[in-house]
């Protein structure tokens, strides 16, 4: 669980920073972009429904790590702005893409055992790119660095 909350700090804290330069960026459009900042783990639906049982229930081939990829995030994106109300499309649309690839973007640093990072940025590339990395996703530290800038963040925020 540290992963997901450092992932709605850096929301937060994105959403934020944006509240401060563009005025229409209200405290509900912060949470939309902290939403934005989960997308990519809908996957972890599968350790309640297997993407076995959704292939089965839909006769097409079905898998549930495809929705954390750049291509995966885009099409849940499409599907949570068409749900949303026309006069507001175009903000939350940005709000989720700005949440979705500060996911990405964290998830491309983390530690694989293989060297090799996941393929996030499919369908621009299936390229498993060398990595380091500079985290696994059970450490702390990250979440902890997040929660500091969340903290300031909400604090210049409130101040200004």
């Amino acid at each position: 669980m540290v992963d997901l909350l450092t992932h709605a700090l850096v929301g937060y804290s994105l959403g934020t920073l944006l509240s401060l330069r563009y005025e229409w960026v209200t405290p509900q459009y912060v949470t939309v972009c902290m939403m934005g900042a989960f997308i990519p783990d809908i996957t972890k639906i599968q350790l309640v429904v297997p993407s076995e049982v959704v292939a089965a229930a839909l006769s097409v081939p079905f898998e549930w790590s495809g929705i954390h990829t750049l291509g995966g995030a885009a099409i849940s994106i499409a599907i949570g702005v068409i749900l949303t109300d026309a006069a507001y499309r175009r903000r939350v649309v940005a709000l989720l893409a700005i949440g979705a690839g500060s996911h990405l973007v964290l998830d491309a640093l983390l530690f694989k055992p293989s060297g090799y990072m996941a393929p996030l940025w499919w369908p621009l590339t299936a390229q498993r790119f060398a990595i380091d990395g500079l985290y696994l996703s059970s450490d702390r530290w990250p979440a902890a660095v997040a929660a500091v800038i969340a903290a300031g963040c909400w604090a210049i925020a409130r101040n200004n």
